[in-house]
C-alpha cells in the first residue's frame, strides 16, 4: 500500500459546495488507473489530495503507513518526493530543458555527473535528444508538455498522477508518453492518470474510475461503452 485515501471529503471555500465526498481509495504499486469524469467533477482535486498537495477538510490519507497531516516537516518533505504530479498545464522554470528536467533530481541531492546521465538517457530514450539545450520559453505547447512529463518520468516516482497528460500532444508524442508510463509500471510505479481521453483508456487503463457530484465508483470497459 502506498497511499490510502480514507473518507475524504473537499470544497472550497468560494462556494461551499463538497467537491469531494467521502472518498476512500487506494493507490496500488504497478496499477495504471484511469479516473474519468465531467468538467469540474473534481479529477484535478482529488489528484491534488493524493499528492499531498490539498489537505482534505475531514478523512485521513495515509502515506506509506503514516498519517500524512500529522508527521513533521522532514517526514512529510520525505514522503511528498515519492510521488510527483504533473498539472494539465505545464510550468516550466526559465532557462533549457535540460535544467527543468534536471531540477527535481537536484532537489533530491543528485550530482551533476549523474544528473547529466539521466537526463541525456531519458531524452535520448525517446528521441528527444534534440530539445535537450532549447530555451523552456521558445518550446511549443506539445513539447512543454512531454519535458513536463519526462521531468517527472526521470524521477522514476513510487506514484505518478499526470492530469491529462496527452493534452497538446500529437500522435508521436502521445505514443512517447504511453511507453514511459509503461517502463513507469513495470518497474513498479504506481500511476494515476485524470483524463478525458479515450487512447488512454483505451491503451493503459487496468482499473477504471468515474468521478460524479464528488463520490468515486470503479466501472468495467463494459460498463464505460454503455456510458458513452
Amino acid at each position: 500500500m502506498s497511499i490510502l485515501l480514507d473518507n475524504i471529503w473537499f470544497k472550497y471555500p468560494i462556494d461551499g459546495k463538497w467537491v469531494i465526498k467521502g472518498v476512500s481509495h487506494e493507490i496500488r504499486d504497478r496499477v495504471v488507473e484511469v479516473i474519468l469524469g465531467p468538467n469540474g467533477s473534481g479529477k484535478t482535486t482529488l489528484l491534488k489530495i493524493a499528492g499531498l498537495i490539498y489537505k482534505p477538510l475531514k478523512g485521513k490519507v495515509i502515506a506509506w503507513g503514516h498519517d500524512f497531516w500529522r508527521l513533521k516537516n522532514s517526514a512529510a518533505v520525505a514522503i511528498r518526493r515519492k510521488i510527483v504530479y504533473v498539472h494539465e498545464k505545464p510550468i516550466l522554470l526559465k532557462g533549457s530543458v535540460f535544467h527543468n528536467i534536471a531540477y527535481g533530481l537536484y532537489l533530491r541531492n543528485y550530482g551533476f555527473n549523474e544528473v547529466k546521465t539521466l537526463v541525456d538517457r531519458v531524452l535520448r530514450e525517446y528521441n528527444l535528444l534534440y530539445l535537450r539545450d532549447k530555451d523552456s520559453r521558445s518550446l511549443s505547447a506539445g513539447e512543454a508538455q512531454i519535458v513536463s512529463i519526462l521531468r517527472a518520468i526521470v524521477l522514476e516516482p513510487e506514484i505518478l498522477l499526470l492530469d491529462e497528460p496527452l493534452a497538446h500532444l500529437d500522435i508521436d508524442k502521445r505514443r512517447i508518453v504511453v511507453e514511459a508510463i509503461k517502463s513507469l509500471r513495470r518497474n513498479g510505479s504506481g500511476i494515476v492518470i485524470a483524463t478525458h481521453d479515450m487512447y488512454l483508456v483505451e491503451r493503459l487503463a487496468e482499473d477504471i474510475y468515474m468521478l460524479k457530484n464528488g463520490v468515486l465508483t470503479r466501472i468495467s470497459k463494459e460498463e464505460l461503452i454503455k456510458l458513452l
